[in-house]
C-alpha cells in the first residue's frame, strides 16, 4: 500500500457533451485504469473515487490533463484544488502521432494520449491558474459583453445591409451619428417608420414626439426638421408589395438588433460592478486608456493568480504584445506573435490607442517608435508591450500607475543611468 501512495501517477480526459473517458497511467506509461462516465454527480464521484484508488489524496493530488479549460467537469476539479492541464487540441493532436502512425483514433486513445502529456512533458503545458471566484465572475461577464458586442456589430451589419436594397434615404437620415443605425434614434425612427412610404408621412409633430421617446433632450425641433426633410427626399423604391415585405423583414432584424443592445448595456454594468468590487480594479484602471469595463477585460484575461506569470516577459507574450524569433542559420526574422489570447491583445490595441490620448508619455512613446521606422500596428504593439509589462510591475508590487516611472524622460534615464 505504501508504494502505491508513493508511486506517480497521471490522469487524462476525453471530455464530450455525452460522456467523459477516463484514462490513468503510472511513470512508466502503463495504463492503471480507465473508466467512462457522464456530466453528473454520480460521474464526478465515480472519477474521484478511481483517483483514490490509486493514490489521490488532498496533500498529493493526482494532476488532470483534459483538452477544455470551460465547463462543470473543470470546475469541478479545480474545486478540489488538484492540477488542471488545459491542453491545446492541436498540441494533443501531434501528441496521437507519436503513439499511432495510422491516424487510429479512439476516445480512450484520446485520454491515455492527454495522460501521456502530464507524464512526459508537464513542464511545457500550462497549468489553469487559481484564480479568485470573484475574478472568474468577471471573467464570464467581461467574455459575454464582448460577445454581446460581436452580435451587436453582426445584426447592425445585417440590418444595414437590408436597408440598402429598398431604403438607402434612411441610411443618409441616420448616418451623420458616430453610432449609426446603432443610435436610439435610429432604432426608434425605424420602428415607427419602416418603409419610405411611412416615413415620408411623418410629420414633425410626430418626429418630435419620437425623438423625445428616443431620449432626445436638446435642438429637438431643428432634428425633427432635418429629419422631416431627409425623409422625404427623392430616392429609388422597390415595388410597393415588395417595399412592405422589406419593410416587415427590416422589423424583424431590428428586434435581433435591439436585443443585442440590451444585452451588451446590461453585461456591461454588471461586468464594470464586479471588477470595481476587486482589489485590483484601482490599481488597473490608474493606467491611463483603462476604464472600468476595459479594465474587467483586462482582468478577465490575467486573472488574479500572480503565480500564473513568472515576470513581465510570460505577460507580454501571452497578451501577443512580444515578437516571435525565428532564427535558422544565417536567416534571421522577427515576427508579431500570432499565437495569443485574442481577447486580451484585442483590448490592448484599444489601450493603446486611448492611452496615446491620455499620457504624453505614451505619446511620445509611440512617435518614437514611428520615427524609428515602425509602422502604425507595430509602434501600438510595442507601446501596448510597455504598458502590460508596467502593470505586471505594479500589479506585483501592488502600485498605482506613475507616468514618470513607466516613461522616464532621457534626462532622467541619464542620471539613473550614472547613478
Amino acid at each position: 500500500m505504501r508504494e502505491l501512495e508513493q508511486e506517480r501517477v497521471f490522469c487524462g480526459i476525453d471530455w464530450a457533451s455525452g460522456h467523459h473517458d477516463i484514462a490513468i497511467v503510472d511513470e512508466s506509461g502503463a495504463l492503471k485504469a480507465r473508466a467512462r462516465i457522464d456530466d453528473s454527480v454520480e460521474g464526478m464521484t465515480e472519477l474521484l473515487q478511481v483517483l483514490a484508488e490509486h493514490g489521490d489524496t488532498a496533500e498529493n493530488p493526482i494532476p488532470v490533463a483534459i483538452e477544455t479549460s470551460h465547463g462543470l467537469l473543470v470546475a469541478a476539479l479545480r474545486a478540489t484544488g488538484r492540477p488542471v492541464y488545459a491542453i491545446n487540441p492541436m498540441a494533443a493532436a501531434r501528441y496521437r502521432e507519436r503513439r499511432t502512425v495510422a491516424r487510429k483514433k479512439s476516445d480512450h486513445l484520446d485520454a491515455l494520449v492527454l495522460a501521456n502529456i502530464l507524464r512526459t512533458d508537464a513542464d511545457a503545458h500550462r497549468q489553469l491558474p487559481a484564480d479568485s471566484e470573484l475574478v472568474q465572475a468577471v471573467a464570464v461577464l467581461a467574455r459575454a459583453q464582448q460577445n454581446a458586442v460581436w452580435d451587436r456589430t453582426q445584426a447592425g451589419n445585417k440590418l444595414t445591409s437590408h436597408l440598402r436594397e429598398y431604403f438607402p434615404g434612411f441610411l443618409a437620415a441616420v448616418g451623420h451619428r458616430r453610432e449609426g443605425i446603432f443610435h436610439p434614434i435610429a432604432r426608434v425612427l425605424l420602428a415607427a417608420a419602416p418603409t419610405p412610404a411611412k416615413a415620408s408621412k411623418l410629420t414633425r409633430a410626430q418626429l418630435r414626439a419620437l425623438l423625445k421617446k428616443a431620449g432626445r433632450k436638446n435642438t429637438i425641433d431643428a432634428e425633427a426638421e432635418r429629419l422631416h426633410a431627409a425623409l422625404r427626399s427623392p430616392q429609388m423604391r422597390q415595388l410597393p408589395l415588395v417595399e412592405q415585405a422589406m419593410g416587415r423583414q427590416a422589423l424583424a432584424l431590428l428586434r435581433q438588433l435591439d436585443a443585442a443592445c440590451t444585452s451588451a448595456e446590461d453585461l456591461a454594468e454588471a461586468a464594470t460592478e464586479a471588477f470595481e468590487e476587486h482589489p485590483d480594479a484601482e490599481i488597473i484602471t490608474s493606467f491611463p486608456g483603462l476604464g472600468p469595463l476595459s479594465g474587467a477585460r483586462v482582468l478577465a484575461e490575467i486573472g488574479d493568480d500572480r503565480s500564473r506569470f513568472a515576470d513581465a516577459r510570460g505577460m507580454k507574450a501571452y497578451a501577443g504584445a512580444a515578437p516571435i524569433t525565428r532564427a535558422s542559420g544565417r536567416s534571421t526574422v522577427v515576427m508579431a506573435r500570432r499565437v495569443k489570447n485574442q481577447r486580451l491583445a484585442g483590448v490592448g490595441y484599444m489601450w493603446a490607442f486611448s492611452a496615446m490620448a491620455h499620457s504624453t508619455g505614451a505619446r511620445a512613446h509611440y512617435d518614437r517608435r514611428r520615427e524609428a521606422g515602425d509602422r502604425h500596428t507595430a509602434a501600438q504593439r510595442n507601446l501596448f508591450s510597455r504598458m502590460i509589462g508596467c502593470l505586471h510591475h505594479c500589479l506585483t508590487r501592488r502600485t498605482h500607475f506613475s507616468e514618470d516611472i513607466a516613461f522616464p524622460t532621457p534626462r532622467e534615464v541619464h542620471l539613473s543611468l550614472a547613478a
